[in-house]
């Protein structure tokens, strides 16, 4: 009797391992699914409509008009050959600047705007790197050119709506 119920207890104990592994990786798919694909819908001009709270959209239109003064910046400062003023410029937009994002608005965006964004970031500390260590403007200006590029696969692939459908 006592060997039939340690038998009983260990099926028992085996069966709750199998749900509570089920739950979890059902969760873990729901949880990628969202993080890959974010909070979109499609729009009548084929692109993907970001559906954001007022504070997301401001923080993300913040932070590509800071891409933009940032992009002018290190032109304006390379075309003048201040490489210091182009480190200082770019480090603004770079990956240290991304502590600002809100936590929702980065679990809103879909996988491709995140690397599209993370890509940016990155460029711009190249850029400072590239200033501060051979300090040719040449290529600290093609490499904000391929940075501008992913402004604009980003603004051809997406744009914003708010939560209540509005723009």
């Amino acid at each position: 009797q006592i060997i039939k119920n340690i038998g009983e207890n260990n099926m028992k104990n085996c069966t709750i391992s199998w749900v509570l592994v089920a739950i979890l990786s059902i969760t873990t798919g729901i949880l990628s699914y969202k993080f890959t694909v974010g909070e979109v819908e499609e729009t009548s001009d084929n692109r993907l409509a970001l559906r954001l709270t007022v504070n997301e959209r401001d923080a993300l239109l913040l932070e590509m008009r800071t891409w933009l003064s940032s992009s002018q910046g290190v032109l304006d400062a390379a075309v003048r050959n201040d490489m210091d003023e182009v480190t200082r410029i770019a480090k603004i937009s770079g990956m240290a600047a991304e502590a600002e994002t809100p936590g929702s608005l980065f679990r809103k965006l879909p996988l491709g705007m995140k690397k599209l964004g993370f890509a940016t970031r990155a460029n711009f500390d190249e850029i400072a790197v590239m200033a501060e260590t051979n300090k040719d403007k040449d290529e600290v200006i093609a490499k904000l050119s391929l940075t501008m590029k992913n402004c604009i696969a980003c603004h051809a692939v997406y744009r914003f709506s708010l939560e209540d459908g509005s723009l």
